[in-house]
């Protein structure tokens, strides 16, 4: 998750009684343990993750009968399905057999939360929900403030009320929602208090990829603001764009399986009924605000994908990312950025159809960036790329 998603997240899981907090932020520490209690041949991700759980465990007075972490699961060809078994491996093997870990999976959109489930699958969903809201009001606004750091500080104070209503406005559906409307409806005022310069003259670049790394800051060495520093303004893939493709995927199988008529579909449409509608309450706060950044229905992204790589032959997230990417760049983007670990299945996948994508496109440059800790080169690379896209801006506005 971004930092503020596992902010909010924490604060979902404190509203029904439970102590949570995220991870400390990484360090050369998460490295050092990575390394330590993995062989090498695990992706990034799996070693920052692992990490940043290994030190939590090494804190001083940390009592292991009262730690569980939580490492969420997936199916499909992406190694992300291994991590919560691998961790599992770890911990016992090293004395931390006590620790549970808490591993909803996303064959059932994420519902196995056993009976923590009612109180908090929703309250989580629009902790997570809303925290996209924030970071997207960020990217939108940071990179045409006056003054350095304004829309950061708003950004904090922002996710501080959002994490405080999380907590303090109890978990009953309606009261929980009108509570959070009125918290986003402070939130676009301050950001709308941000002395800015108004122009939309920066090219537009895309953000796509696998969604650890293209979230996580440490993991791929805060790239966002390197592209902010090198005057562009970035539109980044959020987390809730996954799970609107695991409740379709969801809803495929079911009814590949000849079980779209149950009591399971039906409580499953339902719920995606209930997402929506909260969706559609704290988005439409903001609709002069993501005017011409308007994120895609799921269906979109996936007929946007189809051409290259039609879901029912592919899965996951490279589905997500060659349909995002096109779609971005009929909303104006000047460039895409493909973030990932090195080695990553979907990157190495999505790399060997850009290039079709790209001429189809106009020639829009469609770049990869992998990482796995040993980055030295990235601040040159980014301004190159940041050439081709002004390039490439310069070359669509001549044409128009």
């Amino acid at each position: 998750m971004a930092y503020g998603s596992a902010q909010a997240f924490a604060s979902a899981f404190r509203a029904i009684g439970l102590e949570a907090e995220p991870t400390p932020a990484s360090d050369h520490r998460t490295r050092e343990l990575g390394a330590k209690f993995t062989s090498g041949d695990e992706c990034y991700p799996a070693k920052v993750t692992v990490g940043d759980f290994m030190r939590v465990l090494e804190t001083p007075g940390m009592d292991a009968r009262k730690v569980a972490l939580f490492m969420p699961t997936a199916q499909g060809p992406c190694r992300f399905g291994q991590y919560a078994p691998y961790l599992r491996q770890i911990l016992d093997a090293n004395g931390f057999g006590e620790v549970e870990i808490l591993s909803p999976s996303s064959q059932n959109s994420y519902q196995g939360l056993g009976s923590l489930a009612a109180a908090f699958v929703r309250t989580g969903w629009r902790a997570l929900l809303a925290a996209d809201i924030l970071q997207k009001l960020l990217l939108i606004h940071r990179p045409y403030e006056e003054r350095r750091g304004d829309a950061q500080a708003v950004y904090r104070t922002s996710l501080d009320d959002l994490c405080r209503t999380l907590e303090e406005g109890g978990c009953e559906p309606g009261a929980q929602l009108e509570a959070l409307k009125q918290c986003m409806l402070r939130v676009r005022a301050r950001f709308r208090g941000l002395q800015a310069r108004r122009q939309r003259d920066l090219p537009l670049i895309g953000v796509v990829g696998e969604i650890f790394c293209r979230l996580n800051k440490f993991s791929n060495e805060n790239l966002i603001e390197s592209l902010e520093q090198y005057g562009a303004e970035t539109w980044l893939s959020d987390i809730v764009e996954w799970i609107w493709y695991t409740n379709s995927e969801r809803f495929r199988k079911l009814k590949l399986e000849g079980r779209i008529f149950t009591t399971e579909a039906l409580g499953a449409w339902i719920a995606q009924k209930v997402q929506k509608h909260d969706e559609h309450v704290l988005m439409d706060v903001f609709e002069e605000e993501f005017r011409g950044r308007e994120e895609p229905d799921i269906h979109e992204i996936l007929e946007c994908a189809k051409p290259y790589l039609p879901r029912e032959g592919a899965f996951g997230e490279m589905v997500l990312n060659v349909g995002k990417v096109v779609y971005l760049a009929r909303k104006g983007a000047a460039g895409i950025i493909d973030i990932s670990p090195f080695t990553c299945m979907n990157g190495i996948v999505c790399e060997a159809i850009y290039p079709r994508i790209s001429r189809d496109l106009g020639g829009i440059p469609i770049r990869n960036f992998y990482f796995d800790g040993t980055q030295n080169d990235l601040d040159r690379d980014l301004g190159v790329y940041m050439e081709l896209a002004r390039g490439y801006q310069a070359g669509r506005g001549r044409k128009g």
